[in-house]
């Protein structure tokens, strides 16, 4: 009994077979990569203990006779149970492909299911390929199918190479040598440059609809259909060209290889963003269209049909029912739509009116069939815009190596658009979703560092022009004006003028593009891409890409700080601090701009990455410009002013290189004058600061130790000393049994140079934060001022321990107390002693500076050449540090110490030997020095030891000896 059209179910069937026949494909598609994978392969087929077995069912297969053959499969049926239950899967995969194909073939008795065109032209025609000799149009149509393609996708990454399976078989068909040209000549067209030229028009209508589209969204409405058919066009263009490029053998690979696919990967993003936002609208447009124009023409078409069975009638009266209750409120109202009952109902009239002997047939009535094709594309502009695009334009499968294509050269294009790159992982599952995850990432990363390397170059750029800016290359432009005022002839002739700074600005046409230019627009470009969207989600991990960029700069800006010093260990160069500072700022200003391109927190990049090089080392645990710049001064400039080479000028606060017989490789003025420790200041910070001071607190330290160690070597004779400063022969007796005289004065002149050096380096710091946070600055300040007498010392350094981190100046260095107290070893009390007998120490040697040539003082510096002027703040300071850790008077032990110095320097006045008192006035200065640098000493009471007569002479001394040394 033959069953009628509505029973055979046909449009059901078919709905369920071709999604069924999706899964059927992908179980057999993954057993076939799982067992052509090692790795991947089922243990039992690689098991050399089952080999026989295997080898003998793939050479009986199908027929296997297992009852007369227990001899081979006795190994096989040992293990059949735990085969059973692993390779189950695998089994039924077959037999359920074989009920599929014989229920489809069920089907195909009753309507014809037609796939692809250019799949169906090219398979059907090597199938019926004598239609090809009998009938020129059909020549024609498989010969432009040839040229369209070398490969069609059969699932996924399989794919069909038509030209060398045609001619395999042609070539063996008598007659057929005409056929086999053709199929050659096809294949060597130039197929590659077609796509191309497709693709390029495909980019240039894209950008034209997009840009029309983001101008006036509502003609999405009527121009629907043209946004979809450019997604799929775009869609299979890129799909053909990674397709090709990698099955294909080529001989040139330039029509394979597309620069700029990544622009109509965004272009087709742009659209798709365009459809997602303004659904809505085209839900208005096409709820208004179905109600006010399909349901009517649908509804006139119907009336006019002569014949029309019920059940059709039912169906096609049903079509306008539905669209006539549509309004545009249920769009207002936010109400879900749902038309696949509607579609479906499509589905089964064609059923119905396709087979033979239908009393309706729909092939004659071409009209119904147009509108109702129409209506259904409407239908989906309403309630499935998402499927719609996801049929359309599917996010494209890319691997590893089809990145190339992804990213463009820096003279580039609109960016390799990352969303719909990397969201497109998630439409595989055969790949495992870590290498998805890391394709991802991999992908966020390269993009980053692009941008990174674009930022770079600019920053550089920038750099150079800064550079130009600086006082340095002032010099040669003075001179120049100075010789022309003068009217020299100076420089060859020929010779180029110089170029001024700002001449790169200077442009006389439109047309002239500088690098700086290219760089600008490139950058551009990809941090739209970067910006494109905050987030993406791929198997259920956000990836951000913006922070990929952050990460990339901070990492970047750090090498490029330290790297800007331009620090050499070998020859202890190192950029000064102020060209630094230029280099940097520029590099900054740069960074500030990228907010222009992508919305990212570069305060947070120059937060992190400054703070690092404030400290010792980074997060990465690389030396820092902190570590570079204490290390530098310490161990090179420093060191040199402890040789000789250099002295600390207090009229220039600076350190000025001496005349000497080997010249430094360096000038220490343009490293420690106000501007440049100003520079440093600003660079290191008040942190970075900090550890500048102790680590010189740290050298100082060990002085102070081996200082100690002299005074206990002399503690006999100093104890002795330290009563006797009254008894001038005993005195002079227990002078001469001092030991390391000059040793003490060389170390404690050491001292004084590293205080002094740190006191520039605080007065820097100051006047930096007193523009930064002036009103911060002022709080400390006040708050220092305004300690009483009497307040606890702990409470009182706790204090000064604020001034300093602020710059100021305080009565009590907490950074070198906190140095010398790690120093307490003995008993308080003999640690005391020893304080107290460094300082007599000091004091009772200070008359043998008279003796050295170095030691005159020079009005102009306001110093002496050998740096004992830095004695005063050396003795100061220490003392201070001393006595307040061991809890003594620090005012009775200066005036204990200014004692003894002027009975010593006073016993001088007495000495008749030139030799030893040949810069006598130029000593006597230092009390002036030290009383003037104490906060703890008078005047009056330096009055009440050394009369001030002899310093008013002793200053008129060396002034008058200054200028007779100068004329």
């Amino acid at each position: 009994i033959s069953l009628t059209a509505f029973q055979q179910k046909l449009a059901e069937k078919l709905t369920i077979l071709n999604d069924r026949g999706i899964g059927m494909l992908t179980r057999i598609y993954n057993i076939k990569k799982a067992c052509g994978d090692p790795k991947a392969k089922p243990s039992y087929l690689i098991d050399k203990n089952l080999e026989s077995a295997v080898k003998f069912i793939v050479r009986k297969f199908p027929a296997i006779e297992t009852r007369n053959n227990n001899q081979q499969l006795a190994q096989l049926q040992k293990e059949k149970s735990e085969i059973l239950k692993n390779l189950a899967l695998y089994y039924f995969t077959f037999p359920h492909s074989v009920d599929l194909s014989c229920s489809e073939l069920d089907c195909m008795w009753y309507i014809r299911y037609i796939d692809l065109f250019l799949f169906s032209v090219l398979v059907g025609f090597i199938l019926c390929h004598a239609a090809l000799s009998s009938d020129a149009a059909a020549l024609s149509l498989w010969k432009l199918a040839l040229q369209s393609s070398s490969c069609l996708c059969l699932f996924r990454d399989e794919v069909f190479h038509i030209h060398k399976s045609a001619e395999d078989l042609f070539v063996n068909i008598r007659g057929y040598n005409k056929r086999v040209n053709d199929i050659r000549e096809c294949k060597e067209s130039a197929l590659g440059s077609m796509h191309r030229e497709r693709r390029k028009f495909l980019r240039s209508a894209l950008k034209e609809l997009a840009t029309v589209l983001a101008d006036q969204p509502g003609l999405l409405g009527p121009k629907a259909l043209f946004v979809f058919m450019a997604l799929s066009f775009a869609r299979d263009e890129i799909i053909w060209l990674l397709r090709h490029a990698d099955n294909i053998q080529k001989k040139s690979t330039d029509d394979f290889i597309d620069k700029h696919i990544a622009e109509l990967i965004f272009y087709m993003e742009e659209l798709r963003a365009h459809v997602r936002k303004y659904g809505p609208v085209m839900q208005r447009y096409y709820v208004q269209y179905l109600s006010g124009f399909d349901a009517v023409v649908l509804n006139e078409l119907v009336q006019n049909l002569s014949v029309c069975p019920e059940d059709e009638s039912i169906i096609m009266s049903s079509f306008v029912n539905t669209m006539t209750s549509l309004s545009v409120k249920q769009v207002e109202d936010g109400e879900v739509f749902d038309f696949r009952g509607l579609r479906l109902d499509w589905f089964r009239l064609q059923a119905y009116t396709s087979v033979s002997k239908a009393s309706l047939g729909l092939a004659d009535h071409r009209e119904l069939g147009k509108m109702m094709n129409t209506i259904i594309f409407h239908t989906k502009m309403v309630d499935s815009l998402v499927e719609m695009l996801v049929e359309t334009s599917d996010p494209l499968r890319t691997h590893e190596e089809h990145n190339r294509f992804l990213f463009p050269p820096p003279a580039g294009i609109r960016p390799a658009h990352s969303p719909s790159v990397c969201s497109c992982q998630t439409s595989y599952p055969p790949i495992s979703n870590l290498i998805c995850l890391s394709l991802c990432n991999m992908f966020l990363d390269e993009m980053a560092k692009q941008a990174r390397n674009l930022i770079t170059d600019i920053c550089t750029e920038q750099c150079t022009l800064s550079d130009q800016l600086l006082p340095k290359h002032c010099a040669k432009t003075i001179s120049q004006a100075v010789n022309k005022k003068s009217k020299k002839q100076t420089g060859k002739k020929g010779e180029p003028e110089r170029e001024k700074p700002g001449v790169e600005s200077m442009r006389k046409n439109r047309l002239l593009v500088t690098n700086l230019d290219k760089l600008h627009t490139a950058l551009s470009e990809l941090c739209f891409s970067i910006n494109y969207v905050p987030n993406m989600m791929v198997w259920e991990h956000t990836f951000t890409p913006r922070e990929y960029l952050t990460s990339h700069l901070e990492i970047r800006f750090t090498k490029s700080i330290v790297g800007m010093t331009m620090y050499n260990q070998a020859t202890q160069e190192i950029a000064k601090p102020s060209e630094l500072l230029t280099s940097v700022r520029a590099y900054m200003t740069v960074l500030q701009s990228i907010e222009n391109y992508v919305q990212i927190d570069i305060t947070r990049v120059f937060n992190n990455v400054l703070l690092q090089q404030t400290q010792h080392l980074d997060s990465h645990g690389e030396p820092t410009i902190t570590s570079l710049y204490t290390n530098w001064y310490l161990e090179t400039l420093l060191r040199q002013v402890s040789n000789g080479h250099i002295a600390y000028f207090p009229a220039m606060k600076a350190f000025v290189n001496l005349p000497t017989e080997n010249e430094l490789t360096f000038n220490a003025e343009e490293y420690s004058d106000i501007s440049e420790m100003r520079s440093l200041s600003e660079l290191l910070g008040p942190y970075g600061m900090k550890f500048l001071s102790e680590s010189l607190m740290w050298h100082i330290s060990s002085q102070v130790a081996e200082l100690k160690k002299l005074v206990v070597d002399n503690v006999e004779v100093l104890t002795q000393m330290r009563t006797s400063f009254d008894k001038p022969d005993h005195m002079a007796a227990l002078f001469k049994r001092l030991t390391s005289v000059d040793s003490v004065l060389k170390r404690m002149t050491i001292i004084g140079v590293i205080l002094s050096f740190r006191s520039l380096a605080q007065e820097a710091l100051r006047d930096v934060l007193s523009c930064h946070i002036p009103f911060l600055v002022s709080s400390v300040e006040d708050f220092k001022d305004h300690i009483p007498r009497e307040t606890d010392m702990k409470v009182a350094m706790n204090v000064y321990e604020l001034s300093s981190a602020a710059g100021l100046p305080c009565e009590i260095d907490p950074a070198l107390v906190v140095a010398l107290s790690s120093q307490k070893s003995g008993s308080p009390e003999e640690e005391y002693k020893i304080a107290c007998l460094l300082m007599v120490f000091v004091a009772v040697s200070m008359p043998t500076l008279a003796s050295n040539v170095m030691s005159q003082y020079s009005p102009a510096i306001e110093g002496h050449c050998n740096n004992i002027h830095c004695l005063a703040k050396a003795i100061n300071q220490i003392a201070a540090a001393l006595f307040t850790i061991h809890k003594g008077s620090i005012e009775d032990r200066l005036k204990e110490f200014l004692a003894l110095a002027s009975s010593s320097l006073l016993k001088i006045g007495q000495e008749t030997d030139k030799s030893t008192t040949r810069n006598r006035e130029s000593v006597y200065l230092l009390l002036d020095m030290i009383v003037q640098e104490s906060p703890f000493l008078t005047m009056d009471l330096l009055e009440s030891c050394f009369p001030y007569v002899l310093l008013r002479n002793a200053y008129h001394a060396v002034y008058k000896q200054s200028v007779s040394s100068s004329a």
